[in-house]
């Protein structure tokens, strides 16, 4: 059975704890303030500080009885915060697995063709970089800990709570259009059984693109969501008119079909919501039926 530490608990490592905890003798999980570790404790869960800056007596010896260790939390300018912070001057003679949740945009952009594992990121936004760096210096650590270690490069995350759905009830939905424009995207629930499989599983892993099956134009997805709902769609707006925050603007700027067999044959990984079609119907069914 697995003792399990989860650096940064938020929407997707609290669906792959839910996944794991079945098969874990005992999960630590961490958040950046008091506040949230207490709620936390309140609710059952054993919590922690870590905020990026130290690594605190009791974390590190949840670090040292740790046989798995899952890293959401993202990097900065100055690196991954667990690394900055003294992972590696630490005894952890039980670690055996790592699985750290990156994202696609390392490979930057490919004016829509289609990228996988064994195509060399070219990454173009300062958080991309950042997410490469990090990607490395996990490399670099788990080759001298001797330990297996899995780098998920997921793709834009959806599901219950999160998704066209509830933008479309809540009035904020909009279907932007950007000529040949694409994107892949994966639900949570996805992310927390393929990560859950790396982590149980005794085999090898290396880096896997966790992304669904079907890239496609946003607006698609934001049409597909109102038909499932009953309702008229918004209109369709062009991507260049578009009032838009410089962070949503620069996600239009990459263009890329994200490939996702390498992971289907090395964890032998069946996807539960293979396009946006099933995620969203998993996500109407999650959240109630339409008012």
């Amino acid at each position: 059975m697995m003792q399990l530490v989860i650096i940064g608990f938020g929407y997707s490592a609290s669906a792959i704890e839910n996944e794991v905890r079945p098969h874990a003798e005992g999960i630590t999980v961490t958040v950046r303030s008091e506040a949230k570790a207490a709620s936390l404790r309140a609710a059952g869960r054993d919590a922690l500080v870590f905020d990026g800056s130290r690594i605190a007596p009791s974390l590190a010896a949840a670090l040292a009885g740790a046989t798995h260790l899952l890293v959401s939390a993202p990097p900065d300018e100055a690196g991954d915060p667990l690394l900055r912070a003294g992972l590696s001057a630490l005894a952890l003679p039980a670690l055996t697995r790592i699985a750290y949740l990156s994202t696609v945009g390392v490979y930057g952009d490919h004016q829509g063709g289609w990228v996988d594992e064994d195509t060399a990121p070219r990454p173009a936004s300062p958080r991309s970089v950042q997410r490469l760096a990090a990607e490395q210096a996990w490399q670099d650590f788990s080759s001298l800990q001797g330990a297996e270690l899995a780098i998920f490069r997921l793709s834009g995350i959806y599901g219950p709570g999160r998704s066209a759905i509830e933008n479309l009830r809540a009035g904020t939905a909009r279907r932007l259009v950007k000529p040949g424009q694409v994107f892949n995207r994966i639900h949570v629930g996805d992310i927390a059984g393929a990560v859950a499989a790396a982590l149980i599983g005794t085999g090898p892993l290396g880096i896997l693109n966790l992304t669904d099956d079907e890239p496609c134009p946003p607006q698609d997805v934001v049409a597909h969501a109102a038909g499932l709902l009953g309702v008229e769609p918004p209109p369709e707006q062009p991507f260049e008119t578009a009032d838009l925050s410089p962070m949503a603007r620069s996600f239009y700027g990459e263009n890329k079909r994200v490939s996702n067999a390498r992971i289907k044959t090395r964890l032998g990984y069946a996807f539960r919501y293979p396009t946006y079609r099933e995620g969203l119907r998993g996500c109407l069914e999650a959240g109630g039926q339409a008012v």
